[in-house]
C-alpha cells in the first residue's frame, strides 16, 4: 500500500516538474497575455493624461538593444529586470498619484507574479550552471540605468501628480516593448 502512494506522489511531482519546465519554455504565450492584462490595469489606474501636465512631458530613451534581443534566455533575463524595476518604482511615494487604489494593487500583484515566475525560470538556469551571459549582464545594466533615470525624474519632481502620469505613460511604453520582443520569439 505504501508503495502505491509513493508511486502516486512521484507521478504528481514528475507532472509538476514537467509543467513548470514548460512554463519557462513558453515565455511569449504566458507573458504576453499577462502583460496585456497589466496594460489594461495600468489604464484603469488613472484617467486620461491631465491637460495641466502636457508641458511637462519628457521622453525617456529606452535601451534599443532590448528591442534587438533574439535569444530566449537574454529576453527572459531582461524582461525580469524590467518588471523588477517597474515594481520598485510603483512602490515608492505614491501619495500624489491620483490613481485607483484597487487597480494599483492589482497592477503591483500582477508584476510580482510575473517577477516570481521569471525568477524561478532564471534560478533553474543558474542551478544548471548556465550563468548570465555577458550580453545579459550588459543589457541588465542598461535597463537599470534607464529606470534609474525614471526614478530620478520622479524624485526631482517631488513625486508630483504630473510626474506620476508621465511615468505611467513611460511604463506603458516599456510593457509594450516587452510584448513586441516576446511576440517575436515565437516566430
Amino acid at each position: 500500500m505504501t508503495t502505491f502512494y509513493f508511486l502516486q506522489i512521484s507521478f504528481v511531482l514528475l507532472c509538476i516538474t514537467r509543467i513548470s519546465t514548460l512554463d519557462c519554455n513558453t515565455l511569449h504565450f504566458l507573458h504576453n497575455k499577462a502583460i496585456q492584462e497589466n496594460l489594461q490595469v495600468l489604464d484603469q489606474m488613472g484617467q486620461q493624461f491631465p491637460e495641466q501636465c502636457q508641458n511637462e512631458k519628457i521622453h525617456f530613451k529606452f535601451p534599443e538593444q532590448f528591442l534587438k534581443l533574439r535569444e530566449k534566455e537574454d529576453v527572459k533575463a531582461s524582461v525580469q529586470e524590467i518588471l523588477v524595476q517597474i515594481f520598485y518604482i510603483f512602490t515608492k511615494n505614491l501619495t500624489l498619484a491620483a490613481w485607483d487604489g484597487r487597480a494599483l494593487e492589482k497592477f503591483q500583484n500582477g508584476l510580482n507574479q510575473k517577477i516570481e515566475h521569471l525568477e524561478a525560470c532564471l534560478t533553474e538556469k543558474i542551478q544548471k550552471k548556465q550563468l548570465y551571459s555577458r550580453r545579459e549582464e550588459i543589457m541588465r545594466l542598461k535597463l537599470k540605468k534607464h529606470f534609474l533615470n525614471i526614478y530620478n525624474f520622479l524624485k526631482d519632481k517631488k513625486y508630483s501628480l504630473c510626474s506620476w502620469e508621465i511615468i505611467r505613460l513611460e511604463i506603458r511604453r516599456c510593457l509594450q516593448f516587452i510584448v513586441k520582443v516576446t511576440s517575436r520569439l515565437r516566430n
